[in-house]
């Protein structure tokens, strides 16, 4: 049993503090930008919704065409060093941003270059991020390092959320995109100060061996596919980010304004407010969670993160909404940790890279589809009834991930052993 003293010695590693730094300086950029690029561009002159649209699809879709090509250049490559370019990308994909708005020089074809260069920079951060974890952090100290690495991310995300509005009323969206570009720089350097061994010259692990991105693409894929417990939640979390994106991002909102105008903004944020503590407050469960059977555990846990749109659909008091929202955001975050540290010890590190691009991908790619069925459903049917079969969603494709023996049966090292007589 760790106590929470030895979960905190991991701090005493320089290398963990430096990549806890660089994650935590890097998140809160990547959530101050949204706002700022938002309230950016939107205030160009002759510049609308439209304006706003291209740009973040100029983001978006790059970063998830690229995302498998980020893994096998992760696993390639020594991944300290694609993270630094990813950063550096970043930097001056921002600043870029930045300078258009404060010069008004910004044609639309501009914005969406320097917007699409972040997103394929996104697509190289994240898959390196996954693979340089187990590098840095001793394998019997996987959960502690993920779970630490989330609370910098998401107290990150929560302080993004509140000074990015307020920097660009201060400042402005130009100003602000320059901020964060700037800590995207800092993030960066803290990632150049680390000191590890060469790793990920060679996908398999034959250095000057020579092999195509196809090749490599499906070797990571053979490593996806042959884990059963890893492919049936990508594919339940396929299912689940339909449901959660089309009432995250359109029915709440939606029912919120009808039912309560002027006071509709307030509410809604009071909801993801307490998503974000339940965050924060998962992180403390994660550190003392140490189940047998980490799959079994987390796939159970995304039951509840469906309580807050039920209880929408229901008709619930608003307190009872950010409760359910409270709940949602622990069980993402357990999940989370839980995840990563399985995926981390069972995937060997050559590969680690691609599998989590597959992983990635594989998760988010109906997304985009539950945003545009949310409005047509939303009003066909009305926005209480649309939450409730979100709800419905998220429940079944958690039970039925629960039919795999894969995901119920995956022990945790140690744990057989423990189990015996």
């Amino acid at each position: 049993m760790h106590s929470f003293q030895q979960d905190l010695s991991l701090l005493k590693d320089h290398r963990f503090t430096l990549l806890l730094t660089a994650r935590t300086i890097s998140t809160l950029g990547s959530t101050f930008a949204p706002v700022a690029l938002a309230f950016g561009v939107l205030q160009l002159p002759g510049a609308n919704a439209t304006t706003l649209s291209v740009v973040l699809t100029a983001e978006s879709l790059p970063m998830v065409l690229f995302m498998l090509v980020g893994g096998v250049v992760a696993d390639r490559l020594p991944r300290q060093r694609v993270m630094m370019a990813g950063e550096a990308a970043n930097a001056l994909a921002f600043c870029g941003l930045g300078v258009m708005l404060l010069t008004g020089w910004a044609p639309l074809p501009a914005l969406a270059s320097a917007a699409a260069v972040s997103g394929i920079a996104m697509a190289l951060l994240f898959p390196a991020l996954q693979g340089i974890i187990p590098e840095v952090v001793p394998v019997d100290r996987l959960q502690t390092g993920n779970a630490l690495l989330a609370l910098g991310a998401n107290s990150s995300r929560i302080l993004g959320a509140v000074l990015g509005g307020g920097t660009v009323v201060l400042v402005g969206g130009g100003w602000a995109l320059m901020i964060s570009g700037l800590l995207f720089a800092v993030a960066g350097v803290c990632i150049a100060q680390l000191k590890l061994r060469p790793a990920g010259e060679a996908p398999a692990g034959k250095p000057g061996e020579r092999h195509s991105v196809l090749k490599d693409l499906r070797e990571g894929w053979r490593e996806f596919s042959s884990r059963q417990w890893l492919w049936v939640v990508v594919a339940q979390f396929s299912i689940m980010l339909l449901a959660i994106q089309a009432a995250h991002g359109v029915l709440g909102p939606m029912l919120v304004d009808q039912e309560l105008g002027e006071s509709g903004p307030a509410a809604w944020s009071a909801v993801l407010a307490g998503e974000a503590v339940g965050t924060l407050l998962g992180v403390f469960v994660s550190l003392r969670l140490r189940p047998s059977r980490p799959i079994l555990v987390a796939t159970c846990l995304t039951i509840p993160t469906a309580m807050p749109y039920l209880l929408l659909g229901l008709s619930a008091p608003l307190w009872l909404v950010v409760l359910g929202a409270v709940l949602m955001g622990v069980c993402f975050d357990v999940f989370g940790v839980l995840w990563q540290t399985t995926m981390q010890r069972e995937i060997p590190g050559e590969a680690l890279s691609r599998v989590s691009s597959y992983d990635a991908l594989g998760s988010l790619m109906f997304g985009p589809i539950g945003l545009m069925l949310a409005g047509p459903v939303g009003i066909a049917i009305g926005p209480k009834g649309a939450l409730v079969g979100c709800a419905a969603i998220v429940i079944i494709a958690c039970l039925a991930a629960l039919l795999s023996p894969g995901v119920r049966n995956l022990r945790a090292p140690g744990a057989e052993r423990l189990s015996r007589p």
